[in-house]
């Protein structure tokens, strides 16, 4: 029976991870681009100034709502994750330096694919019973397309709520456990069973934490991702950029590097011969999409919670959101990669995660500490993806059964936690990866339908900036 889950798993992930998919996923951001004259690189001194610029504004906290900065920390603690640390590393080394090239591609125009999702997030949000605001693709298709099309708002619901379990849940606690426990060897060593036991006590104090952030709801959720966010963002940066500076000489090799690689993988690479633009193109569109997740549908539903008083004020937060967790924060693990391991040095064809990451940070710290440190970022990074996902899943529920059962489904989820620490999850993972993945297809139909909304908004907006100016 595992084998036979296995293996119509494994054809079902080839679709939704496969070229088909980056097709069309790549195709939705052309599209919208074109459609909405490419707001993403037109206006985006505005949206710096606007996003970043306005990061340490105080607002007032409004019922059921949080300011526009907390609800994008919010989407962005789910996104910035474990795929900017092992995922990076794993489309080098199975794509080569080519795939961060495909990787920028796709973030690039999944800035317009995530200023769109967030945009009709805010537009069609509606109050829920305990007067917080919610929204998400399965409202945007529900209030935008009409009542017929609440099926496929509920197909979307139905992918987040069990997609939570796996990508948001069990494999970013057991990715906690491990990562600890391999810290922990590095100065002490441990036998299996003291493993055993450090894995549960990390598991339940995760799942402690997500409760009592759940307890205090979006308020609470936001307040605790505004902080754990830009402390863990620069953490990682300025680790990062230690690396990038003591190799500074070889930072030209290393884009030149990434720009052939992109059309021509073996020639830069000699351990991948024979992979071709494809493979570079997948892996790299394919990890880009899992980091910043544009398309997927799953960070509009934090964004919607944002007190704003015009969709697009929120939808360039959202362009934001994707520069910041891909063209900064995955690129810079490129290039610790790329720069302490070294070209030659990258065992290509063999997806060794983080350790690959670690490795970069060894070359310049030694061992032990680098450990140390990227299982801190490690520990962050998958804590706030917990607790954001969390959310989603809670917000999938909510609009399926309503808003008691999504409090039964939180409990549940908590649970889940509590086991992920010791769990073999191979199959898990791949379940959540297919399911993360056929969440994206009800949102790129919504998006490609709702498209004139975004760009009638995005008009009305950017008038209105001009007007003003």
């Amino acid at each position: 029976m595992v084998k036979l889950i296995t293996d119509i798993n494994s054809t079902i992930n080839g679709f939704v991870w496969g070229l088909p998919m980056m097709v069309l996923i790549m195709g939705v951001g052309i599209y919208l681009s074109i459609r909405c004259g490419f707001p993403q690189f037109r206006h985006f001194v505005h949206i710096m100034k606007n996003t970043l610029g306005k990061a340490f504004e105080k607002s007032e906290k409004k019922e059921g709502a949080v300011s526009p900065f907390k609800a994008m920390c919010t989407a962005l603690a789910a996104s910035i994750g474990t795929g900017n640390i092992a995922g990076v590393s794993g489309a080098i080394a199975i794509g080569g330096p080519g795939a961060v090239f495909w990787m920028w591609v796709s973030a690039l125009l999944g800035m317009c694919t995530k200023f769109s999702e967030v945009t009709l997030a805010l537009k069609y949000r509606e109050r829920n019973k305990e007067g917080d605001w919610v929204g998400g693709p399965m409202y945007y298709i529900t209030n935008g397309l009409g009542k017929n099309w609440r099926w496929l708002a509920s197909v979307f619901a139905v992918f987040g709520a069990l997609a939570a379990f796996g990508i948001g849940n069990m494999t970013q606690i057991n990715t906690i456990a491990g990562t600890i426990n391999t810290a922990i060897a590095g100065f002490i060593p441990t036998t299996e069973s003291q493993q055993t036991i450090i894995a549960w006590v990390v598991a339940i104090i995760c799942a402690l934490i997500c409760a009592i952030v759940l307890i205090g709801g979006i308020q609470r959720l936001a307040d605790v991702c505004a902080l754990l966010v830009p402390v863990m963002a620069l953490i990682y940066i300025v680790a990062a950029l230690t690396v990038i500076m003591v190799n500074i000489s070889a930072v030209p090799e290393a884009f030149s590097a990434i720009i052939k690689g992109a059309f021509n993988p073996s020639s830069v690479a000699g351990g991948l011969a024979g992979v071709g633009i494809k493979t570079a193109l997948t892996k790299g569109v394919g990890r880009g999409i899992f980091s910043n997740e544009a398309g997927l549908g799953s960070a509009p539903i934090a964004h919607a919670a944002a007190d704003v008083d015009h969709p697009v004020k929120q939808g360039i937060y959202g362009v934001f959101e994707v520069f910041m967790d891909t063209i900064v924060v995955c690129t810079m693990t490129a290039l610790v990669v790329l720069l302490g391991v070294g070209l030659e040095n990258i065992e290509y064809g063999n997806d060794i995660g983080a350790n690959l990451t670690i490795m970069g940070f060894e070359s310049v710290f030694g061992g032990g500490i680098p450990g140390i440190a990227v299982a801190v970022c490690l520990t962050l990074f998958a804590l706030s993806t917990v607790l954001t996902w969390a959310l989603y899943g809670s917000r999938c529920v909510e609009y399926l059964f309503g808003y008691r059962v999504s409090k039964i489904y939180q409990v549940i989820f908590c649970l889940f936690a509590c086991i992920a620490g010791t769990v073999e999850l191979s199959l898990a993972w791949a379940i959540a990866d297919t399911l993360n993945g056929l969440m994206a297809i009800p949102n790129l139909i919504a998006l490609a339908l709702l498209s004139p909304i975004v760009i009638k908004l995005s008009k009305e907006y950017f008038a209105e900036v001009k007007a003003n100016k």
